[in-house]
């Protein structure tokens, strides 16, 4: 035998484990997390902003590294199999374990400095909070929010977003939960409204008039009235529905029809009159995080400033008590709507 001649150790030999183990990585399992979440590769692939058939073939991939299968493939999607089911749990595992290392390098930060990933509702995020950034940048100029003003509500337990504001109440256990506030809505109008079509003074009346509705996930309206508005034989002419807080509220001061809009809209100068007719709606405004975001300073910073934009003694239209528009003050310290949209609205 040849001596000084050194063997090289194949793979299998040099590592532990199976060859499913070495070639097992986070990367695969997130892939197979978001295709069960999704229900299809095209949904998988959007989400993930990847093409369908990369999401496809990194999945084949990861069912030939476990030699099993994972999804049936149907017309309308995939469908988990009995052996999805069995990897499910140690997999949602892994991607708590994974998110826990990034909060935990995040939060070595000291500066209030970096990123912060808020997910708001799209009024809110718009009309409310978008304003009064100036504030908070110029106590923190290196501070950086990006600012996702979604239709649905974020993941923040899935990492989705660090802060999140919604109007439904989140139901993972895990999260950090603050109740802002209280999002008051009532009926508004627009003047050239008013005068063609007069005031409905009842919730009867409201039948006979022309409705502009908001349909998305955080307001529900279709269900708000159908228990809100007893005895309607037929439904409200609605001649115009649309799921952005912004479209809806220039449908209304355009004089397409009465719709709800939260009361701190007639602080903000817009010209529309609010309808006494008795269908008010309150919603609770959430305030959600992980508790270990808020070891980073720029994440605290951020979630102070938040609590303090819906301060109710500073803004009382937040407050639980419905308070009158009528009755609230006008907020002349930023840039009034009626201004930014001129030539938008009358």
């Amino acid at each position: 035998m040849r001596s000084g001649v050194k063997r090289s150790v194949p793979t299998m030999e040099s590592l532990p484990g199976s060859r499913a183990e070495t070639r097992l990585d986070w990367h695969l399992l997130r892939l197979f997390l978001e295709l069960r979440r999704a229900g299809s590769f095209r949904a998988a692939a959007e989400r993930l902003d990847m093409s369908i058939n990369t999401v496809r073939r990194r999945v084949e991939e990861l069912e030939v590294v476990l030699g099993v299968s994972l999804f049936t493939r149907h017309v309308d999607g995939v469908r988990p199999t009995p052996e999805s089911d069995s990897i499910l749990h140690s997999a949602l595992a892994m991607e708590e374990a994974a998110f826990s290392v990034l909060r935990a390098r995040d939060a070595l930060e000291s500066d209030v400095a970096g990123d912060v990933r808020l997910a708001v509702t799209e009024g809110l995020g718009s009309v409310w909070l978008t304003p009064r950034l100036a504030e908070l940048q110029q106590q923190h100029p290196r501070l950086r929010i990006d600012m996702n003003c979604g239709l649905n509500s974020a993941d923040v337990l899935r990492m989705e977003a660090d802060i999140a504001i919604q109007l439904t109440r989140p139901a993972a256990g895990d999260l950090r939960m603050i109740r802002l506030g209280y999002l008051h809505s009532m009926p508004f109008a627009s003047s050239s409204y008013i005068a063609k079509f007069g005031v409905p003074k009842s919730v009867r009346e409201l039948a006979d008039h022309r409705l502009v509705l908001q349909i998305a996930e955080h307001t529900g309206q279709s269900t708000l009235f159908q228990a809100a508005i007893p005895n309607m034989d037929r439904a409200p002419y609605v001649p115009f529905t649309s799921n952005a807080s912004t479209v809806h509220g220039l449908a209304i001061a355009n004089g397409i029809g009465i719709g709800w809009l939260p009361t701190y809209i007639h602080s903000l100068q817009l010209g529309i009159i609010p309808i006494d007719c008795g269908v008010n709606f309150e919603f609770d405004i959430w305030l959600t995080y992980h508790p270990d975001v808020v070891k980073v300073p720029r994440v605290r910073r951020t979630v102070d400033w938040l609590r303090a934009c819906f301060d109710g003694r500073r803004y009382p239209f937040f407050r639980k008590e419905f308070i009158h528009p009528k009755d609230l003050p006008v907020l002349d310290k930023h840039l009034p709507l009626a201004q930014f949209y001129r030539g938008y609205i009358p």
